[in-house]
């Protein structure tokens, strides 16, 4: 059995007291809570919108693209031989008739003087026939000859002035190869390394001795893919896009320091077929390089100018955001209550986005301030760029 205990009255009173000042605390701290907290705001978000003015807008479209020379020249000896010295700087500049390499000519002198001496012999074997033939024929008429002298006679000239001929072109020959002896630039341009050493024995298999590529004008090349040319085509055809007449875009070339080249370019050949391994097809632009600041196989971009899109739409892209049906941006309407309005976007134009459905003239969109927003919502409209002041500011129409 449990042994009873007792309290005594002067502790249950003051227990009772404790619960008492405790119960009070607790009840006075909680009014003091529900008297400060602050009230939740009944004002409507702030929000800065833009007004849509649909405008002509010039575009530029650029591309990455590799430079070429538009003519390389292979400079290689036409006759075989010691290569006796290379005349010019490797790497430096050339001009059209500039000497590169000289070849020995003493063996093709000798060539051009044994042609000479065959040529002098068969013109003396020529003068001998013609004379004789001049004698034949009056000996002939006068039947002191018969006609088989003057037909041997007649064959005799004939046969001499035909070797006269080939003398005479084996001279030509001769003095051909002579002069290919002295190697020259056939173009402007800027020379490359000699393949050949001095004192090489030059023939066919060994011919060629180094390539001029000509700098100015100089190609710029790059590839349109399939989807780009079936997005154009159809751009145009919805009346989004305008291009220059005939199609005459000016190309300016961007360096790779994001200077712009100062000589302009114009697209003078498009490959007529695509490539099928890469399923794209080359243009060709030709861009003068007077001061050869381009060189041959020099990554650059091509910046193509002139076209227009007509009565475009521009919205910022903060203002544009993606859900999971596309992309989407928050309208006002006359009633000041907010809209989702899903949108067809096209290119980016600097800070802005081509919006080319889902918005017309004179509408509101939200630029700043659309990540709390719910459709229906009540908000303060501000002009873009002016500040908000959490609806304590003058309102736009509508509000």
């Amino acid at each position: 059995m449990m042994p009873e205990i007792r309290l005594e009255p002067s502790w249950v009173t003051r227990l009772s007291t404790c619960a008492g000042i405790i119960l009070l605390a607790v009840c006075l701290g909680g009014c003091g809570q529900e008297k400060d907290a602050p009230k939740p705001s009944t004002s409507p978000p702030a929000v800065s919108v833009m007004d849509i003015v649909p405008q002509d807008v010039p575009v530029n479209f650029e591309y990455v693209a590799r430079t070429q020379s538009s003519h390389l020249v292979n400079i290689q000896a036409r006759v075989s031989g010691f290569l006796d010295r290379r005349l010019y700087t490797e790497g430096a500049p050339v001009k059209e008739g500039q000497i590169l390499f000289q070849m020995d000519k003493r063996p093709f002198q000798v060539q051009l003087a044994q042609a000479d001496a065959a040529l002098s012999k068969q013109k003396a074997a020529y003068e001998t026939a013609r004379r004789n033939l001049a004698r034949t024929k009056p000996l002939t008429e006068q039947n002191a000859l018969s006609q088989k002298d003057l037909d041997e006679a007649t064959g005799q000239y004939l046969s001499a002035a035909a070797s006269v001929e080939q003398a005479r072109a084996q001279v030509e020959a001769a003095r051909l190869d002579l002069s290919y002896t002295t190697i020259t630039s056939p173009v402007d341009g800027v020379s490359s390394a000699a393949l050949q050493a001095d004192g090489t024995y030059i023939n066919p298999q060994n011919s060629l001795l180094t390539t001029v590529a000509v700098l100015s004008p100089i190609w710029v090349n790059f590839n349109l893919s399939e989807n780009e040319m079936q997005q154009f085509r159809d751009q145009i055809a919805q009346g989004r896009l305008i291009t220059p007449a005939g199609t005459e875009y000016e190309v300016e070339i961007i360096l790779v320091d994001g200077s712009v080249f100062p000589h302009t370019g114009r697209m003078t050949f498009a490959e007529p077929s695509y490539d099928p391994q890469t399923g794209t097809f080359l243009v060709r632009v030709s861009v003068p390089n007077p001061q050869g600041v381009l060189r041959p196989n020099q990554y650059v971009r091509a910046r193509l100018t002139g076209a227009m899109r007509p009565g475009a739409v521009l919205v910022p892209q903060r203002a544009v955001q993606q859900g999971a049906k596309g992309h989407f941006v928050w309208t006002v309407g006359p009633d000041g209550k907010a809209e989702q309005r899903p949108v067809l976007v096209g290119d980016w134009h600097g800070d802005d986005w081509f919006v080319f459905e889902g918005l017309q003239s004179g509408e509101r969109v939200v630029v700043d301030g659309a990540l709390a927003l719910q459709p229906g919502m009540a908000v303060s409209a501000q002009p873009v760029g002016r500040p908000a002041s959490n609806g304590a500011g003058p309102k736009t129409d509508g509000q």
